[in-house]
Protein backbone atom coordinates (compact mmCIF):
# COMPACT_ATOMS: atom_id res chain seq x y z
CA UNK A 1 0.00 0.00 0.00
CA UNK A 2 1.21 3.31 -0.60
CA UNK A 3 2.08 5.91 1.87
CA UNK A 4 -0.67 8.37 -0.03
CA UNK A 5 -3.29 5.77 0.64
CA UNK A 6 -2.12 4.86 3.98
CA UNK A 7 -2.13 8.82 4.88
CA UNK A 8 -5.98 8.62 3.45
CA UNK A 9 -6.66 5.90 5.56
CA UNK A 10 -5.37 6.85 8.74
CA UNK A 11 -6.93 10.27 8.17
CA UNK A 12 -10.63 8.90 7.46
CA UNK A 13 -10.55 6.54 10.41
CA UNK A 14 -9.80 10.15 12.80
CA UNK A 15 -12.46 11.62 11.48
CA UNK A 16 -15.30 8.91 10.94
CA UNK A 17 -18.30 10.17 12.92
CA UNK A 18 -19.47 8.71 16.18
CA UNK A 19 -22.74 8.85 15.58
CA UNK A 20 -25.15 6.30 15.03
CA UNK A 21 -25.23 5.10 11.24
CA UNK A 22 -27.78 7.15 8.48
CA UNK A 23 -29.43 5.95 5.31
CA UNK A 24 -25.58 6.83 3.17
CA UNK A 25 -22.70 9.28 3.23
CA UNK A 26 -24.79 11.92 2.19
CA UNK A 27 -28.57 12.57 2.67
CA UNK A 28 -30.86 15.52 2.24
CA UNK A 29 -34.17 15.12 3.40
CA UNK A 30 -37.18 17.77 2.16
CA UNK A 31 -34.21 20.43 1.59
CA UNK A 32 -35.36 24.17 1.06
CA UNK A 33 -33.39 26.96 0.26
CA UNK A 34 -35.06 30.18 -0.32
CA UNK A 35 -33.15 33.49 -1.79
CA UNK A 36 -35.25 36.63 -0.25
CA UNK A 37 -34.73 40.37 -1.42
CA UNK A 38 -36.39 43.35 -0.42
CA UNK A 39 -38.74 42.06 -3.76
CA UNK A 40 -38.01 39.03 -4.33
CA UNK A 41 -37.84 35.80 -3.35
CA UNK A 42 -37.22 32.71 -4.90
CA UNK A 43 -37.03 29.21 -4.34
CA UNK A 44 -34.03 27.45 -5.26
CA UNK A 45 -34.80 24.06 -3.43
CA UNK A 46 -38.25 22.80 -3.10
CA UNK A 47 -38.42 19.97 -0.83
CA UNK A 48 -35.42 18.02 -2.27
CA UNK A 49 -34.24 14.48 -1.41
CA UNK A 50 -31.43 12.91 -2.06
CA UNK A 51 -29.35 9.88 -0.52
CA UNK A 52 -25.79 9.22 -1.80
CA UNK A 53 -23.68 6.31 -0.83
CA UNK A 54 -20.25 6.37 0.12
CA UNK A 55 -17.76 5.33 -2.94
CA UNK A 56 -20.07 6.42 -5.79
CA UNK A 57 -19.26 8.55 -8.27
CA UNK A 58 -22.09 10.06 -9.72
CA UNK A 59 -23.79 13.27 -11.91
CA UNK A 60 -26.42 16.08 -10.80
CA UNK A 61 -28.03 17.27 -14.21
CA UNK A 62 -30.75 19.81 -14.71
CA UNK A 63 -31.66 22.79 -16.99
CA UNK A 64 -30.04 26.45 -15.60
CA UNK A 65 -32.08 27.43 -12.25
CA UNK A 66 -32.86 23.57 -11.31
CA UNK A 67 -31.09 24.09 -8.33
CA UNK A 68 -28.27 22.43 -8.74
CA UNK A 69 -25.19 24.68 -7.95
CA UNK A 70 -27.20 25.58 -4.91
CA UNK A 71 -27.31 22.01 -3.45
CA UNK A 72 -23.58 21.49 -4.36
CA UNK A 73 -23.03 25.28 -2.49
CA UNK A 74 -24.95 23.84 0.61
CA UNK A 75 -23.23 19.99 0.74
CA UNK A 76 -19.52 21.94 0.65
CA UNK A 77 -20.69 24.64 3.92
CA UNK A 78 -20.40 27.43 1.87
CA UNK A 79 -24.35 27.95 2.03
CA UNK A 80 -27.02 26.89 4.38
CA UNK A 81 -30.21 25.53 3.51
CA UNK A 82 -33.72 27.19 5.06
CA UNK A 83 -35.09 24.21 6.00
CA UNK A 84 -35.28 20.41 5.77
CA UNK A 85 -32.07 18.25 6.69
CA UNK A 86 -28.73 17.84 5.66
CA UNK A 87 -25.58 15.55 6.73
CA UNK A 88 -22.91 14.50 5.25
CA UNK A 89 -20.60 11.95 6.93
CA UNK A 90 -22.71 12.56 9.85
CA UNK A 91 -22.56 16.13 10.06
CA UNK A 92 -25.53 17.96 10.59
CA UNK A 93 -25.05 21.00 8.06
CA UNK A 94 -27.89 23.06 9.69
CA UNK A 95 -26.16 22.45 13.37
CA UNK A 96 -22.54 22.94 12.61
CA UNK A 97 -21.17 25.96 14.45
CA UNK A 98 -18.50 28.32 12.29
CA UNK A 99 -15.54 26.92 13.90
CA UNK A 100 -16.98 23.60 12.98
CA UNK A 101 -17.99 24.74 9.29
CA UNK A 102 -14.27 25.63 8.74
CA UNK A 103 -13.06 21.91 9.62
CA UNK A 104 -15.33 20.85 7.65
CA UNK A 105 -14.74 22.01 4.54
CA UNK A 106 -11.12 21.52 5.55
CA UNK A 107 -10.75 17.81 6.25
CA UNK A 108 -14.81 16.36 5.19
CA UNK A 109 -15.29 18.09 1.49
CA UNK A 110 -13.30 19.10 -1.32
CA UNK A 111 -14.90 21.41 -4.28
CA UNK A 112 -13.63 22.04 -7.57
CA UNK A 113 -14.77 25.55 -9.68
CA UNK A 114 -15.92 25.81 -13.02
CA UNK A 115 -13.58 28.49 -13.51
CA UNK A 116 -10.29 27.62 -13.86
CA UNK A 117 -9.01 30.57 -12.11
CA UNK A 118 -10.85 29.97 -9.05
CA UNK A 119 -9.44 26.76 -8.27
CA UNK A 120 -5.53 27.96 -8.17
CA UNK A 121 -3.44 30.41 -7.17
CA UNK A 122 -1.69 32.01 -9.90
CA UNK A 123 1.40 32.94 -7.58
CA UNK A 124 2.18 29.33 -6.64
CA UNK A 125 3.18 26.63 -8.71
CA UNK A 126 0.98 23.09 -9.22
CA UNK A 127 2.74 21.41 -6.37
CA UNK A 128 2.42 24.68 -4.09
CA UNK A 129 -1.19 24.64 -4.80
CA UNK A 130 -1.77 20.76 -4.06
CA UNK A 131 0.39 21.60 -0.59
CA UNK A 132 -0.95 24.42 0.41
CA UNK A 133 -4.39 23.00 2.36
CA UNK A 134 -2.08 20.65 3.76
CA UNK A 135 -0.51 23.97 5.67
CA UNK A 136 -3.96 24.50 7.07
CA UNK A 137 -4.51 20.96 8.85
CA UNK A 138 -0.88 21.42 10.03
CA UNK A 139 0.17 18.45 8.10
CA UNK A 140 4.38 18.20 8.57
CA UNK A 141 5.91 20.29 5.75
CA UNK A 142 7.90 17.21 4.44
CA UNK A 143 5.36 15.36 4.18
CA UNK A 144 2.86 17.96 2.53
CA UNK A 145 5.34 17.78 -0.33
CA UNK A 146 5.52 14.10 -0.51
CA UNK A 147 1.90 13.70 -0.91
CA UNK A 148 1.57 16.60 -3.40
CA UNK A 149 3.69 15.40 -5.45
CA UNK A 150 1.97 11.63 -5.51
CA UNK A 151 -1.57 13.16 -6.04
CA UNK A 152 -0.45 15.22 -9.14
CA UNK A 153 1.20 11.45 -10.34
CA UNK A 154 -1.88 9.86 -9.30
CA UNK A 155 -3.67 12.44 -11.47
CA UNK A 156 -1.11 12.54 -14.64
CA UNK A 157 -0.18 15.92 -14.28
CA UNK A 158 3.41 15.09 -12.24
CA UNK A 159 5.11 16.83 -15.04
CA UNK A 160 3.19 20.24 -13.94
CA UNK A 161 4.81 20.07 -10.84
CA UNK A 162 7.10 22.98 -11.19
CA UNK A 163 4.54 24.98 -13.55
CA UNK A 164 2.06 28.33 -12.32
CA UNK A 165 -1.40 27.92 -13.28
CA UNK A 166 -0.91 30.60 -16.28
CA UNK A 167 1.37 28.09 -17.56
CA UNK A 168 -0.80 25.27 -17.77
CA UNK A 169 -3.54 24.32 -20.51
CA UNK A 170 -7.26 24.78 -18.99
CA UNK A 171 -7.79 20.48 -19.16
CA UNK A 172 -4.57 20.67 -17.22
CA UNK A 173 -5.77 23.46 -14.61
CA UNK A 174 -8.59 21.05 -13.58
CA UNK A 175 -6.47 18.04 -13.46
CA UNK A 176 -4.12 20.35 -10.56
CA UNK A 177 -7.78 21.58 -9.37
CA UNK A 178 -8.83 17.74 -8.56
CA UNK A 179 -5.44 17.15 -6.80
CA UNK A 180 -6.06 20.56 -4.40
CA UNK A 181 -9.62 19.38 -3.68
CA UNK A 182 -8.50 15.76 -2.21
CA UNK A 183 -5.19 17.37 -0.56
CA UNK A 184 -6.51 16.41 2.60
CA UNK A 185 -8.50 13.27 2.08
CA UNK A 186 -12.13 14.04 2.05
CA UNK A 187 -14.96 11.63 2.27
CA UNK A 188 -16.92 13.56 -0.67
CA UNK A 189 -15.55 15.80 -3.88
CA UNK A 190 -17.63 17.90 -5.37
CA UNK A 191 -17.20 19.41 -8.86
CA UNK A 192 -19.09 22.34 -10.08
CA UNK A 193 -19.63 22.08 -13.98
CA UNK A 194 -16.11 20.85 -13.54
CA UNK A 195 -15.44 20.00 -17.89
CA UNK A 196 -17.87 23.30 -18.74
CA UNK A 197 -14.78 25.68 -20.35
CA UNK A 198 -13.18 22.87 -21.60
CA UNK A 199 -12.64 21.55 -25.09
CA UNK A 200 -13.93 17.34 -25.48
CA UNK A 201 -10.39 15.92 -25.30
CA UNK A 202 -9.59 18.29 -22.08
CA UNK A 203 -12.64 17.54 -20.62
CA UNK A 204 -12.15 13.64 -20.40
CA UNK A 205 -9.25 14.12 -19.28
CA UNK A 206 -10.62 15.81 -16.55
CA UNK A 207 -13.30 13.58 -15.86
CA UNK A 208 -10.21 10.52 -15.97
CA UNK A 209 -9.47 12.48 -13.18
CA UNK A 210 -12.41 12.07 -10.57
CA UNK A 211 -12.72 9.08 -11.78
CA UNK A 212 -9.54 8.42 -9.94
CA UNK A 213 -10.03 10.41 -7.17
CA UNK A 214 -13.23 8.18 -6.64
CA UNK A 215 -11.56 4.71 -7.52
CA UNK A 216 -7.82 4.92 -6.55
CA UNK A 217 -7.95 7.80 -3.57
CA UNK A 218 -11.52 6.52 -1.71
CA UNK A 219 -13.83 9.71 -2.86
CA UNK A 220 -16.80 9.49 -3.02
CA UNK A 221 -17.78 12.36 -6.25
CA UNK A 222 -20.62 14.60 -7.19
CA UNK A 223 -20.60 16.24 -10.61
CA UNK A 224 -23.12 18.68 -11.68
CA UNK A 225 -22.46 18.42 -15.44
CA UNK A 226 -24.40 19.46 -18.11
CA UNK A 227 -21.35 17.39 -21.02
CA UNK A 228 -23.07 13.97 -21.38
CA UNK A 229 -19.43 12.51 -21.76
CA UNK A 230 -19.59 12.81 -17.97
CA UNK A 231 -22.96 12.07 -17.02
CA UNK A 232 -23.08 9.50 -19.36
CA UNK A 233 -20.03 7.67 -18.30
CA UNK A 234 -21.11 7.04 -14.22
CA UNK A 235 -23.25 4.47 -12.93
CA UNK A 236 -26.01 6.77 -11.45
CA UNK A 237 -27.10 10.58 -12.70
CA UNK A 238 -29.88 12.34 -10.61
CA UNK A 239 -31.88 14.80 -12.46
CA UNK A 240 -32.73 17.72 -10.99
CA UNK A 241 -35.55 19.86 -11.78
CA UNK A 242 -37.64 23.17 -9.72
CA UNK A 243 -35.34 22.41 -7.03
CA UNK A 244 -36.57 18.80 -6.32
CA UNK A 245 -34.90 15.59 -7.77
CA UNK A 246 -36.91 14.34 -10.96
CA UNK A 247 -35.41 11.22 -12.17
CA UNK A 248 -32.34 8.72 -11.78
CA UNK A 249 -31.20 6.67 -14.89
CA UNK A 250 -29.05 3.92 -13.53
CA UNK A 251 -26.41 2.41 -16.15
CA UNK A 252 -24.77 -1.00 -15.63
CA UNK A 253 -20.50 -2.09 -16.00
CA UNK A 254 -18.96 0.15 -18.23
CA UNK A 255 -22.77 2.87 -18.59
CA UNK A 256 -24.55 -0.20 -20.47
CA UNK A 257 -28.29 -0.77 -19.84
CA UNK A 258 -29.16 2.44 -18.78
CA UNK A 259 -32.58 2.56 -17.44
CA UNK A 260 -34.78 5.61 -16.60
CA UNK A 261 -36.71 6.40 -12.81
CA UNK A 262 -38.93 8.98 -11.63
CA UNK A 263 -38.23 9.51 -7.96
CA UNK A 264 -40.61 9.15 -5.59
CA UNK A 265 -40.21 11.70 -2.49
CA UNK A 266 -40.75 10.97 0.79
CA UNK A 267 -44.01 12.67 0.94
CA UNK A 268 -45.00 10.30 -1.60
CA UNK A 269 -44.50 13.00 -4.55
CA UNK A 270 -43.19 12.43 -8.03
CA UNK A 271 -42.49 14.72 -11.00
CA UNK A 272 -43.32 12.70 -14.13
CA UNK A 273 -40.82 13.65 -17.38
CA UNK A 274 -42.14 16.20 -19.31
CA UNK A 275 -42.44 14.25 -22.69
CA UNK A 276 -44.77 12.42 -20.76
CA UNK A 277 -46.76 14.77 -19.67
CA UNK A 278 -46.77 16.51 -22.54
CA UNK A 279 -47.15 13.46 -24.85
CA UNK A 280 -50.62 11.79 -22.79
CA UNK A 281 -51.96 15.60 -22.18
CA UNK A 282 -51.93 15.96 -18.46
CA UNK A 283 -52.43 18.73 -16.64
CA UNK A 284 -53.98 19.87 -13.70
CA UNK A 285 -55.60 17.10 -11.97
CA UNK A 286 -54.80 13.72 -12.97
CA UNK A 287 -56.78 10.20 -12.16
CA UNK A 288 -54.63 7.40 -10.31
CA UNK A 289 -56.02 3.99 -11.00
CA UNK A 290 -54.61 0.61 -8.99
CA UNK A 291 -53.83 -2.06 -11.23
CA UNK A 292 -52.43 -5.62 -10.34
CA UNK A 293 -49.06 -4.70 -10.89
CA UNK A 294 -48.94 -0.81 -11.51
CA UNK A 295 -50.32 2.31 -10.84
CA UNK A 296 -51.84 3.72 -13.84
CA UNK A 297 -52.05 8.03 -14.34
CA UNK A 298 -55.07 9.03 -16.53
CA UNK A 299 -55.75 12.67 -18.00
CA UNK A 300 -58.86 14.66 -16.76
CA UNK A 301 -60.90 14.19 -19.52
CA UNK A 302 -63.83 16.30 -17.58
CA UNK A 303 -61.33 18.96 -16.59
CA UNK A 304 -60.58 19.18 -20.70
CA UNK A 305 -64.08 19.16 -21.31
CA UNK A 306 -64.89 22.37 -19.04
CA UNK A 307 -64.21 25.54 -20.74
CA UNK A 308 -63.85 27.58 -17.57
CA UNK A 309 -61.16 24.69 -16.12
Amino acid sequence: MSDLRRLEERARDARRPHAGADDGLVVCDNLVRVYRTDEVEVQALQGLDLVVEEGECMALVGASGSGKSTLLSILSGLDLPTAGRARVAGHDLLALRRRERLGYRRHTVGFVWQQTGRNLLPYLTALENVALPMKYVRVPRRKRAARAAELLDVLGVAYCRDRRPAELSGGEQQRVAVAVATANAPRVLLADEPTGELDTASGEEVFAALRRANEELGATVLVVTHDPLVSEQVRRTVRIRDGRTSTETLRGPGGGGAEEYTVLDRAGRLQLPRDHVERYGLRGRVRLTAEPDHVGVWPDRAHDSDPSA
